[in-house]
């Protein structure tokens, strides 16, 4: 989901939730009404932009397959025109293929009334016919070179402001768009291009689709005067840079670096989900915007300096983890953010060296213990607030990535990647929540680890650790306890370090902490310079005071 280069602000306005002291993980869920008897297939969107308006004319055919009989009415997300009439959409007509259907457009949602099928399994085709300028979701304006251009930006529930959906990614379709724009135009979106047609009046007809269902926050049309270069390919699927025209040689040398973290996740994780990658430089609100098969990112990361390996390696791993494999409720919006997030650090650590994904997990520890000062009750599975304002947090982000590097270590390295190419694989193009993540753990590792999400995922906080040690007759005393307030107490392992002479490295033993204070004894032929916790980074935890005892 989107990065938090360009708009840290919007992260820090999220609400503390209600405490998850040991809930079973389904027992959560976010406010978006469900409709459990409707699953809608696909979308097909006719949309025509002009520069003389920003309102836009739009049909949208939507196939429905309905999973019960006697379901008279589909309601999809559209917002209303606005009190002034300036903004929002209105809906001239709704009809199937028996004819016109009733409906009613009321508080940004609209209600249809359908004929009801009489059995499970039936299928319908609607199709809306609307009009307006919107408000947000699809921005139309100028680009920094003052050229005028069109971006889709959906997430989260943004969708409705522009095209008529189930604006939740419970419910994924296939999609195709077909836009008619001034020619002066070229057109990027969701899916593959089937069509490129110049049309009378100095306009031209595009056309994409998916081959895979997609979440409506990921289904997308970019206009602007791009380049467009190929840069390679990773398999059969191309690699593109959709840069604005002003800024060609400077935006092709900045977007080549998409390459690499594209090619390091196909092996790491699985073929690549899509019939293409675009990076596209656009004028989404976000650092980022992993909209699938289609990137967005901000149109000022280009500098032609290449400084956005890191916001290219986080977005493109969204392709996989968000977009593919996509959270069926926004409770477990880590599932999306967190993914991206520590991937982004194991490509670093593949390019670069270990060094640097410890760094990125320093940095990301010491935020994750500053949103839990502010944010005490929230957990990593957190309910989303009705205005989805707290789905995107430090937690989200950081602490999931550190959920996934404790998780690394605990079922071990060749089992934590068997792991994860199994989980993308078993719920590509589909939903997924924090429970059949630890399903499928469980079959690659064999352990129970129940406890584990049940304490990281479900339970705030983490463990703040202190002590002392002493050394006497070749007998290392470690004595830890954990510090932190109320009644939690982790059950976590922690390495304790040995450091033999200053500057050495330490020799590393495990312990396993399951009460509030346990004392450790080693048998040390020499006493040691130092004792360290944690000297290779794999918990998440506050240090306290720790040293030798007085």
């Amino acid at each position: 989901m989107p990065h938090r280069t360009w708009n840290s602000s919007r992260f820090l306005c999220c609400l503390a939730a209600a405490a998850l002291l040991f809930p079973a993980v389904h027992a959560v869920a976010d406010h978006y009404p469900r409709q459990a008897a409707v699953d809608i297939r696909h979308y097909n969107f006719t949309l025509e932009l002009r520069d003389d308006t920003d309102a836009l004319s739009g049909e949208a055919a939507i196939d429905l397959l309905f999973n019960a009989g006697g379901v008279r009415e589909l309601v999809l997300d559209l917002v209303n025109r606005s009190a002034d009439g300036k903004t929002g959409m209105t809906v001239s007509s709704v009809r199937s293929e028996a004819g016109p259907l009733s409906f009613r457009h009321e508080n940004d949602r609209l209600h249809i009334d359908i004929d009801p099928p009489s059995v499970k399994g039936a299928r319908r085709c609607l199709t809306v016919t609307y009009s307006g300028v919107p408000a947000d979701g699809l921005i139309i304006g100028k680009t920094k070179h003052a050229e005028r251009a069109f971006f889709a930006d959906n997430f989260p529930d943004r969708a409705r402001f522009w095209i008529p959906t189930i604006d939740h990614p419970y419910d994924k379709a296939t999609c195709a768009f077909a836009v008619t724009a001034p020619e002066t135009y070229q057109v990027v979106a969701t899916g593959e291009v089937v069509e490129t047609t110049s049309l009378a009046g100095g306009r031209r007809l595009t056309r994409y689709r998916t081959t895979v269902p997609v979440a409506t926050y990921c289904m997308v049309v970019g206009l602007a005067r791009f380049a467009v270069e190929t840069i390679g390919r990773v398999g059969c699927v191309p690699v593109q840079s959709w840069v604005y025209a002003a800024e060609r040689d400077p935006g092709f040398f900045d977007f080549r670096i998409a390459l690499k973290p594209m090619e390091f996740y196909s092996w790491k994780i699985g073929p690549f989900p899509y019939e293409k990658l675009a990076n596209v430089q656009s004028k989404t609100r976000y650092g980022g915007m992993e909209n699938a098969s289609a990137v967005f990112y901000h149109e000022n990361v280009v500098t032609g300096q290449n400084r956005a390996e890191n916001l290219f390696a986080h977005e493109i791993a969204h392709q996989w983890f968000g977009d593919s494999v996509t959270e069926a409720d926004w409770d477990h919006t880590w599932l999306s953010e967190g993914f991206a997030t520590y991937f982004t650090h194991v490509y670093e650590e593949y390019e670069k060296g270990r060094d640097m994904l410890v760094s990125g997990l320093r940095r990301d520890r010491d935020r994750v213990l500053r949103y839990h000062q502010r944010n005490p009750e929230a957990a990593l599975v957190t309910p989303a607030s009705p205005d989805l304002r707290n789905i995107l947090s430090t937690n989200s982000y950081q602490k999931g990535g550190w959920f996934l590097h404790m998780l690394r270590r605990l079922v071990g390295d060749e089992t934590f990647w068997k792991g994860i190419s199994e989980y993308y694989s078993r719920f590509k193009n589909g939903t997924a929540l924090t429970d059949d993540l630890r399903a499928v753990m469980e079959e690659a590792s064999g352990k129970n680890l129940e406890p584990f999400f049940r304490q990281w995922a479900f339970t705030p906080g983490q463990p703040e650790i202190g002590g002392d040690w002493s050394y006497a007759d070749g007998v290392l005393t470690v004595n830890l306890r954990q510090l932190q307030g109320g009644e939690t107490v982790f059950r976590t392992d922690i390495d304790l370090g040995f450091v033999p002479e200053a500057g050495a490295a330490p020799n590393v033993e495990t312990v396993r902490m399951e009460g509030r204070e346990e004392t450790f004894s080693f048998k040390l032929e020499k006493e040691p310079a130092d004792v360290v916790l944690d000297p290779n980074v794999w918990l998440l935890w506050k240090p306290g005071p720790f040293g030798r005892a007085k």
